[in-house]
């Protein structure tokens, strides 16, 4: 597919998505690398720009450049971002809150702390970047697993080989400690994203090195 094939779907692909307004959204294509601009209200429109643009058959990679512009009416003070993501962490029972931290600045989350799962990481920053008054979001939350399972190579194989979207056999897998490398190929960007969300699911692993290639 040629560049300009891509941007035309990739367009059509956002003004389909009802989580944000594409309006002030550009998208460029180079080779298959996708250069987004322009700016949106809040960081989860953001975030869903990227994911709908990640969705599209063919792309390769994502180069993102939104500016968030808040209205004037979600503007907040940083006290009170603090305070609601402090709330939303304990009513979330994938975040164990006791040991996550927060530290606000501008309306940019810092996020620090300690949990066992990365699914528990991601949680965290998923949940802060949905309060109104967020421009970004950092998540620094370290990794310290309470085992590492010896069989964590053959757990990742098997997870890739039950995801009807992963092609298990294109993709190796080393472990070296806490971290695991990819590598392979894969038709679409997304079926890499499922890739690395089924090693980031094994229990112990504290670094995925994700070196698969996107052919499609």
């Amino acid at each position: 597919m040629d560049d300009k094939s891509l941007r035309n779907i990739i367009l059509e692909e956002l003004d389909w998505d009802p989580s944000f307004d594409s309006a002030d959204i550009g998208v460029q294509v180079s080779d298959g690398v996708v250069t987004l601009t322009g700016h949106v209200g809040s960081y989860a429109e953001k975030i869903a720009v990227e994911r709908a643009c990640a969705r599209v058959k063919g792309v390769k990679a994502i180069a993102q450049d939104i500016e968030i512009r808040l209205p004037s009416l979600k503007k907040t003070a940083d006290d009170q971002i603090a305070k609601r993501a402090l709330d939303i962490l304990a009513w979330n029972v994938s975040v164990p809150h006791d040991r996550v931290k927060v530290k606000v600045q501008s309306g940019f989350v810092t996020l620090t702390g300690e949990c066992d799962w990365q699914y528990q990481k991601e949680a965290a920053e998923e949940a802060v970047r949905k309060l109104s008054g967020v421009v970004g979001v950092s998540n620094l939350v370290a990794l310290k697993p309470r085992a590492f399972a010896s069989d964590v190579k053959r757990k990742i194989e098997d997870a890739l080989k039950r995801n009807a979207e992963a092609e298990a056999s294109q993709i190796s897998v080393s472990v070296v400690g806490g971290k695991v490398t990819l590598e392979g190929k894969v038709r679409a960007f997304h079926e890499r994203s499922v890739i690395e969300s089924a090693a980031w699911a094994a229990p112990g692993v504290l670094e995925v090195e994700d070196r698969v290639q996107v052919t499609g």
